[in-house]
């Protein structure tokens, strides 16, 4: 059984705003929800994140979230 509509299915506005809902309650989730909404919260966020990446694969990366930023850090 799935929860939620089908991440293809989402605007580009709307996928950003399911993944910003599930950043702000990781967090409660992680902390204080049962085995099972856990599980659910993380497929869902999975699911969700592989649909932005599917769409923005050339998305922008910080340089120094690198290996060769951090050794400069």
């Amino acid at each position: 059984m799935s929860n939620g509509v089908d991440p293809a299915e989402l605007s580009d506005d709307d996928l950003m705003r399911e993944l910003g809902h599930l950043y702000e309650t990781r967090m409660d989730a992680l902390r204080h929800a049962a085995d099972q909404a856990l599980a659910e919260h993380t497929r869902r966020m999975s699911d969700l994140e592989a649909e932005y990446l599917r769409r923005i694969p050339e998305r922008e990366v910080d340089p120094e979230r690198l290996r060769e930023g951090a050794r400069a850090r």
